[in-house]
């Protein structure tokens, strides 16, 4: 949903009329996973996409009855063995609607959230998708750590919401309550979309990949830090897209990181200075930090012949070849690439936890599952 809010408000400044469209649960080989999002304004201008096209078309219709009625509504579209083919759903999937006609306390309400994405703070906005009081279906909370702004208009419920918001922001999935959540009230559902920050992706060598690497990460959604002892090449002029230059050694900028608390399990480190003065100790810090601080993902680039002197030289540093075993080098995936681009890719095709596999010669889901919640 992050994508297309700016638009949306910039439509709302404007006067416009807007309907927003989320996906609020799925099941199966569904195409978008819960939170994603489109708006439509009155003007017929469409931002987003919920199924890549499958139901598109069913849910604009649904938008502008939704601003001519001023009414909500949960819709859900799929294939099931009863119905043959629905409303689109040729990939098997089903997925679950929630449409409203938004107004400006809601269009405010994601002002907020917007400011705190791009301050990088961790923001959820709570919305009632259904409940026995229609009066109360559409309304929202924004959630943050320490403050509620909106109310369900339930007295205690507020807190009730909040506290399952807060509970699950560590996962960064947006989730539909259970329908019969006794936290929250018999026969009310809540959907939590959830904007976590970003997690990091932290370069080490000013080489000419880490520009192109850093660029396809931004894509992914990390902020991205590029570290390099070497002020000569490490300038904004060489790396404009980066969000943080860090002229300093490898070791002693993570070293730091982890001591004001910016290392955790959701950063990934790529380690591409393939110069062992570098690499060793910087190898060193990163592998043998405690599981919880520990980065996602340590990869380092290099030669298999380079690997082999790097392990060497690490278990000569007193690394355990436990410890060893959680660096993925040579680094990235077999993708064949030889362009920067291509390399970028392979190195960031981990990102959910794929096997690499042609999708022809596996079995199972397409998509990344998202987790359970309670």
């Amino acid at each position: 949903m992050r994508e297309i809010l700016p638009a949306l408000i910039e439509a709302a400044n404007h006067g416009t009329q807007v309907a927003l469209a989320t996906v609020v649960r799925t099941s199966g080989s569904a195409p978008r996973p819960p939170g994603t999002a489109l708006f439509i304004s009155r003007g017929g201008e469409v931002s987003g996409s919920i199924s890549g096209g499958c139901v598109e078309a069913a849910v604009f219709e649904e938008a502008m009855d939704a601003m001519s009625s001023g009414t909500q509504r949960l819709r859900r579209f799929g294939f099931t063995d009863a119905d043959a083919i629905a409303v689109g759903l040729t990939c098997g999937g089903i997925i679950e609607v929630f449409v409203e006609l938004l107004s400006q306390q809601d269009v405010d309400l994601y002002r907020a959230v917007l400011a705190d994405i791009k301050a990088d703070r961790t923001v959820a906005i709570a919305t009632i998708i259904s409940h026995p009081d229609k009066e109360c279906v559409g309304r929202k909370l924004v959630v943050r750590s320490d403050s509620i702004v909106g109310t369900s208009g339930l007295g205690r419920t507020d807190e009730s919401i909040a506290k399952i918001a807060r509970e699950n922001i560590p996962t960064s999935e947006s989730f539909t309550t259970d329908a019969q959540s006794v936290t929250i009230g018999s026969d009310m559902q809540v959907f939590i979309s959830i904007f976590a920050t970003r997690p990091r992706l932290i370069i080490v060598g000013a080489i000419d990949l880490a520009s192109t690497l850093a660029h396809v990460g931004a894509y992914l959604g990390y902020q991205t830090t590029l570290c390099d002892a070497r002020p000569l090449f490490t300038t904004r002029k060489r790396f404009p897209d980066v969000d943080e230059l860090a002229v300093e050694w490898p070791n002693r900028y993570l070293e730091e990181q982890v001591r004001v608390g910016r290392i955790d399990r959701g950063t990934v480190l790529c380690v591409l200075s393939h110069d062992p003065k570098f690499d060793v100790p910087t190898l060193v810090y990163a592998l043998t930090l405690d599981d919880e601080i520990r980065p996602r993902y340590i990869g380092a680039m290099g030669s298999r012949r380079t690997h082999r002197d790097r392990l060497q030289r690490l278990r000569e540093a007193g690394v355990a070849d436990e410890s060893l075993q959680r660096l993925r080098s040579p680094i990235g995936l077999d993708l064949k690439g030889h362009s920067a681009v291509e390399t970028a890719i392979s190195i960031v095709a981990f990102k959910n936890g794929g096997s690499g596999l042609p999708l022809s010669e596996t079995i199972g889901p397409l998509h990344a599952q998202p987790a359970s919640h309670c």
